[in-house]
């Protein structure tokens, strides 16, 4: 047989997919695996539907596609189809980690894990990290038979986790807020000296938030604040903007979250794992604004920062405009008391979970 000779190094199999939380953990993983060993090869598993199908092969690292396997919160009729669908699932994820030749799989919760972790058992060795403040079903499962159990926060529910915070990109990590300021303002179109609030809701933007925010666009403006918004792709905002005074700037989605942070004195958000921790290691004071739904982690996630004094917290039912322009104006105005919520924020955030994480996926294989 002739062609090319198969690479030396381990083949990672990281299995995180659905939502932006699960997914840029594992690529953040990936990336810091490839640091340490070069002649590595991480493949990610996925399903057609999750925004992995976008932003994995984007970010350069090859996606195997399995059927997904939804985790019914409630007794429901998929239920009862949950074993069958579980069975497929989990009978193309171990040809996948045959074929690919995986030395070990990484999970990071939600419904692609839930295969990976079966298909893994009794023949690859397995790696859990847990981003939520409670685990949830997959990582419950797959903590029983895992080698090394990661978590972001104590008390997670997950026996014997190390706690060693969320991976995160470099572009973030490494981020140097002042010094990319000038040219992160200039990139969205910003006052390059006005007190700055960052908007955004999750990557499909928060309807709730957009509502609440929108309408204050002439109080911020009158306040000398300038607003950069990522309202989501299928949502429209009509801002009325006030000449002469610092842009309210509308975007359906930030790409270059770095410079988005950049830009910011502040900011106003959902409070996902994933985005607690880069805020947090970016030092942005924070307004949280939990998602109302699921078993109340966003509430647990913000906890932490708002109880070292670097964010807010405004339950979903309470933001109104009313409480934007009675709270939020006057917190951008106040430039001591931001100063000192991004000392207290940057005191919570870790930058190192990559490094740790990708260490000891190494050492399982090692062994």
């Amino acid at each position: 047989m002739t062609g090319h000779p198969a690479p030396s190094g381990p083949c990672v199999v990281v299995a995180g997919g659905g939502t932006a939380g699960h997914i840029e953990p594992a690529l953040a993983l990936a990336d810091a695996v490839m640091r340490l060993r070069p002649d590595a090869r991480v493949v990610a598993l996925g399903t057609e539907r999750g925004l992995e199908s976008k932003i994995v092969p984007a970010r350069g690292y090859p996606l195997e596609l399995i059927p997904p396997v939804p985790m019914p919160r409630k007794p429901t009729l998929d239920l009862l189809k949950l074993p069958l669908n579980v069975r497929g699932a989990v009978k193309q994820t171990r040809e996948i980690l045959e074929r690919v030749g995986a030395d070990v799989v990484v999970g990071f919760g939600g419904y692609v894990a839930l295969p990976a972790y079966l298909a893994a058992r009794g023949r690859v060795p397995i790696v859990v990290h847990e981003a939520n403040a409670k685990a949830g079903l997959a990582n419950k499962v797959g903590a029983k038979f895992a080698e090394y159990v990661a978590a972001a926060v104590p008390d997670s529910g997950l026996a014997d986790a190390q706690i060693i915070g969320i991976p995160l990109r470099q572009s973030i990590t490494t981020l140097n807020r002042a010094a990319l300021r000038d040219e992160a303002r200039r990139f969205f179109g910003l006052d390059p000296h006005a007190p700055t609030l960052l908007v955004f809701g999750g990557s499909q933007g928060a309807r709730s938030i957009n509502e609440a925010v929108a309408p204050v666009a002439a109080e911020f403006a009158r306040a000398g604040i300038g607003v950069l918004h990522a309202h989501g792709p299928k949502n429209a905002l009509a801002v009325q903007q006030v000449p002469g005074a610092p842009a309210y700037v509308p975007v359906p989605y930030l790409e270059r979250m770095d410079l988005a942070y950049a830009a910011a004195d502040a900011v106003l958000c959902r409070s996902g794992a994933m985005t607690v921790a880069e805020v947090s290691a970016v030092g942005l004071p924070a307004v949280f604004v939990p998602l109302p739904h699921g078993n109340g982690e966003q509430a647990l996630n913000a906890g932490p920062v708002v109880s070292a004094g670097g964010g807010l917290l405004v339950p979903d039912e309470e933001l109104t405009p009313e409480k934007v322009a009675s709270l939020v104006v006057p917190l951008m105005a106040d430039r001591g008391r931001l100063a000192a919520m991004s000392q207290a924020t940057l005191g919570t955030g870790r930058r190192e979970a990559d490094e740790i994480l990708a260490h000891a996926v190494l050492e399982v294989i090692k062994k």
